[in-house]
């Protein structure tokens, strides 16, 4: 199976041996961030660093001044944690190691653009907004999240791109010192929580047959016994049900669906896009389109819901996380709709300190395979310990002794 570790340009940037280091792991490819949330970074090899904070969500190489002119939304530049073009430089180090290089692209996740247009986030039934969720009904934030998907996956050297966060983001989020672990919320509680009722959305409710403050009222007494300590842990779209109603759960899914749906089209189709205008080799591969993806719709975040059949026949694959048992759960719905050339690549994180468990990695990657996946994808060969990485590369070679493939890279 093909496998491509997650990596940061400021893993790369500074470290001689960091590139010849990831292609011993035994990966082929690596994803590597071009444009990436705010978030704080272990770098424990790093020979000048042991810490990256990256104070806010950015891109990773220099915008093109003449794409973004005259727009209100536009991407932030990165400050000295990924000065100039870091992921170029980092780009062209791995590749000379023998690596593939594909984009990793975060979407609808950006905090400072809250902060900064608060108008353009997602507001929940009471009122509160979410500042690091972009609602992605708004027609701006639409047309920021394609303008930035097709111009931070096809960067120079990369040959595919894996879009992050291509749909909804909700409650759910890795916030500085959170505090919001008092009230446990379930899977259901955590998709009302994450219902959106700014302006676009109120009209898209409306245009569903709703009325938006009756069906906000009814969000709010469906979550006043969570509040109250009653029981919260159902998942799934029946639960949602067993909340505010079938009626309501449908038609707030269905605009949700709907905005996601024509927002993944738009993205992919610019990508596509982007990408055959920079190739002037016919022969080539064509740029490969990948989503971080979960096969419950009604679920956001950075593994957006989506409709498997739908995301298959639109892009070239998805990306799905399958730590900690979850292949069992997200990997037969793609599978059931995948094509002879569809990517279905079974995300395992590797870092032991985060849930990981690299022990188990040739296990898990074999259990992955028999429920349709035919790629790896490895979160994350910067963060992980040194005994993480050598249970790696343990874990990859005795599946390639497995397969009778040859060793990759150089």
């Amino acid at each position: 199976m093909k496998t491509s570790a997650f990596v940061y340009p400021w893993d790369v940037i500074g470290d001689p041996g960091a590139a010849e280091r990831i292609a011993g792991l035994g990966v082929q490819q690596v994803t590597l961030a071009s444009a990436y949330h705010s978030t704080r970074a272990l770098t424990p090899r790093h020979p000048r660093h042991r810490l990256v904070t990256a104070e806010y969500a950015a891109v990773l190489y220099p915008p093109d001044p003449a794409r973004w002119a005259g727009r209100a939304l536009a991407p932030y530049t990165a400050g000295d944690w990924a000065p100039d073009d870091a992921y170029g430089r980092a780009a062209e180090a791995l590749e000379a190691a023998g690596l593939e290089v594909h984009s990793w692209v975060v979407l609808a996740h950006n905090s400072r653009l809250g902060a900064e247009h608060p108008g353009t986030s997602v507001v929940n039934a009471y009122g509160d907004r979410y500042p690091w969720a972009p609602c992605i009904a708004q027609d701006a934030v639409r047309a920021y999240l394609v303008e930035l998907a097709a111009e931070a996956a096809v960067r120079p050297g990369a040959s595919g791109t894996e879009l992050e966060s291509c749909g909804w983001y909700g409650m759910a989020h890795l916030h500085a010192h959170d505090k919001i672990g008092g009230v446990a919320l379930g899977d259901a509680a955590q998709y009302l929580m994450s219902l959106c009722f700014c302006p676009a959305c109120r009209e898209g409710y409306a245009g569903q047959g709703l009325d938006p403050d009756t069906t906000a009222a009814a969000v709010r007494r469906a979550l006043e016994p969570v509040w109250a300590g009653g029981d919260a842990s159902g998942s799934g779209l029946p639960a949602v049900e067993r909340l505010i109603g079938a009626g309501l759960a449908a038609a707030t899914l269905a605009w949700r669906v709907q905005a996601a749906r024509t927002l993944q089209e738009a993205a992919v189709a610019a990508v596509r896009a982007a990408a055959r205008g920079v190739s002037a080799d016919e022969e080539a591969r064509p740029f490969q389109v990948l989503l971080h993806a979960d096969p419950a719709p009604h679920r956001g975040g950075a593994n957006v819901g989506v409709d498997p059949a739908h995301i298959l026949s639109l892009a070239d694959g998805v990306v799905v996380p399958c730590t900690g048992g979850g292949a069992d759960t997200v990997l037969p719905p793609f599978a059931e709709h995948a094509g002879p050339d569809s990517v279905l690549a079974a995300n395992l994180t590797v870092v032991t300190g985060m849930g990981g468990a690299p022990a188990r990695l040739a296990e898990d990657a074999a259990r992955a395979a028999a429920l349709g996946a035919t790629e790896l994808r490895l979160y994350h060969a910067g963060l992980a310990s040194g005994p993480d990485l050598a249970a790696v590369t343990e874990a990859l070679a005795a599946l390639r002794r497995t397969d009778g493939a040859p060793a990759p890279g150089r």
